[in-house]
This record gives structure tokens, C-alpha cells and sequence, in this order.
């Protein structure tokens, strides 16, 4: 059976993005950056789900903010949003930088020390981030190396956007990278990829309404399984791989020593140390992490 065809919603949605996309190509990396972060935080904090979803997450998870703090980090969420969108554009432009550089581009530090002496080629591994700076450049780094990379994503429901965007993500990649919708298709081939021994790469901070819950910010809120069930059963390396955001189009990114994977099938123990890890870097860097999906059920108190 041939694939619907797209609604006229989806036909103009995907008709402004593409014309976004055209104008953002014609900016330097940075000017890009700026523009798309520009706009977001004028845009971004009128909508509901501002309030709705970024703040209420927030009074949830750390009730010792004033009012005025949670407004800032909002902010900042809303313009590293619209930078890390408008940076999709011109992806193959993000190189590794020096630290004291002022070029567009990320500083990589951890790499040397703890990924590439346990990366043994033809051998699976699997590295983890979460929605913080720009979560786009792990599968780029990946691809620079010259690691065998896939990564699970999830589709938007406009299937001419996701093809624009994967477009977008291939074009700006330096060599070929697997990527894996999320679903059971997904899952499989991601499985399957990661088991002949490449290198998988997850988001692991999402609500999902399947896997486990695990205390996050001290509440419990359901969250994916799939890196601690893969790891166990293979028993490979894990990488958390934090992105921070230094600027328009710049980025410092720490490979962080791999996990200590526990001698039993302990799921659950393994998932709640991925988001032990994961909160340490939001209360960090408040303002860089995406509070606006619903982290947590709803009626969390």
C-alpha cells in the first residue's frame, strides 16, 4: 500500500521549514545561530507550553527558584532551542576547535583518554547524552572519527519534515551515519546494529510510557530501558557524552569515563545511575537543558 499523502497542514509546514532552512544556509554558522536563538526566545515564551510545561517542570524539579530564576532559564532554554535548530543547517560546518578559539565549532575534551582506547573496531559500544546544548553534534563527532554510528531518534509526525531533517543531518555528517526512528522497527534495527558490533548513540532523558521508572530530580518519572537492557546483555562500553552550550555555534563537549556496568541484569540500578547522571548536568547548566516535554507524569507533586 502506497504511503498517505500529506495533508495540506503538513505540505505548508514542510514548505516554511524549507524556506527557513534556505535562509539560514545563506548565514555564516554563527550569524545563523544567533538569528535562530534570536528568534526563538522572543516567540518561544508566549506559547503555553512555556507555561504549561517548562515551568511547572521546573517548580517541580527544583522548587528552590524564584519566579524571576525560572523566567531566565527559560529564556535561555528557548535560545539554545532555537540556536541548536538553526545549527542543523549547517552542521558540517561545526568543526573540533582549540578551547581559547572564538571559531564556530566544538572543544572535545574526554575523547583520547576515555573513548578511544576502549573502542575496539567491529566491537559494539554505546554513548548517551540528553536534550542539553546541541545534541545534534554526538553523531557528528562519531562520524569524524570514523566510527561505525547510529542513533535513535524520534520522527516528527510531518513525514516531509523528518525527510528534510534527515536530509539535513546525512548532508552534515562526514561520513555515513544509521539513524533509527523510534518504535519497534526501530528498536530492532538499532539492536541489530549495535549487536554486529557499531557504536549506538541515545537521548535518554524523554518521557516514554513504556520502560521504568526511576527517580529523576527525586521524582519518579518513566524512563527508557533500552540503553541498560542493550549494555547488560552485551556487556559494552558506555559512554555519557555531555554537550554544554559556550555560544552561538560553540560548544564544549566532555566524554566522560564509561559506566561501571553492574555484575547482574540490574536494569533498574543501571537506568537510575544514567539519570543520576543526567540531572547532575541540568543543575549544572539549567538553561541549557529542554524543559519543555513532560518529563514527568502529570499531577507530580
Amino acid at each position: 500500500m502506497s504511503a498517505l499523502k500529506p495533508s495540506l497542514a503538513h505540505r505548508a509546514e514542510a514548505k516554511l521549514v524549507r524556506g527557513l532552512v534556505r535562509l539560514l544556509s545563506l548565514l555564516p554558522p554563527e550569524a545563523a545561530s544567533r538569528l535562530g536563538g534570536a528568534v526563538a526566545v522572543v516567540i518561544g515564551p508566549l506559547l503555553p507550553v512555556t507555561r504549561k510545561v517548562g515551568d511547572a517542570n521546573l517548580r517541580l524539579a527544583m522548587p528552590e527558584l524564584s519566579p524571576d530564576a525560572r523566567k531566565q532559564i527559560l529564556h535561555q532554554v528557548w535560545r539554545n532551542l532555537g540556536q541548536t535548530i538553526s545549527e542543523l543547517v549547517c552542521l558540517g560546518a561545526l568543526r573540533e576547535v582549540s578551547a581559547d578559539s572564538r571559531e564556530p565549532g566544538y572543544v572535545l575534551e574526554g575523547w583520547d583518554e576515555h573513548v578511544a582506547p576502549r573502542l575496539v573496531p567491529g566491537q559494539p559500544a554505546l554513548f548517551f547524552t540528553g536534550h542539553t546544548g546541541n545534541w545534534e553534534v554526538m553523531p557528528l563527532i562519531a562520524a569524524t572519527k570514523n566510527v561505525n554510528f547510529g542513533f535513535m531518534y524520534r520522527a516528527p509526525s510531518n513525514r516531509l519534515v523528518d525527510e528534510l531533517l534527515g536530509q539535513l543531518r546525512r548532508d552534515g555528517y562526514a561520513s555515513p551515519v544509521r539513524m533509527f526512528a523510534k518504535g519497534a522497527a526501530g528498536a530492532r534495527g538499532a539492536y541489530a546494529h549495535v549487536r554486529n558490533g557499531g557504536v549506538l548513540g541515545f537521548l535518554v532523558d524523554q518521557k516514554l510510557d513504556t520502560g521504568l521508572t526511576v527517580p529523576f530530580f527525586g521524582k519518579p518519572a518513566m524512563t527508557m530501558d533500552a540503553l541498560a537492557s542493550f549494555a547488560l546483555r552485551l556487556r559494552c562500553p558506555v559512554f555519557p557524552i555531555h554537550v554544554k552550550r559556550l555560544g552561538p555555534a560553540r560548544l564544549h563537549v566532555v566524554c566522560e569515563p564509561p559506566l561501571i556496568l553492574p555484575e547482574s541484569t540490574d536494569t533498574l540500578a543501571l537506568t537510575a545511575e544514567v539519570n543520576r547522571i543526567v540531572e547532575g548536568w541540568v543543575r549544572e547548566a539549567p538553561g541549557d537543558w529542554l524543559w519543555l516535554h513532560q518529563r514527568w507524569p502529570r499531577g507530580t507533586v
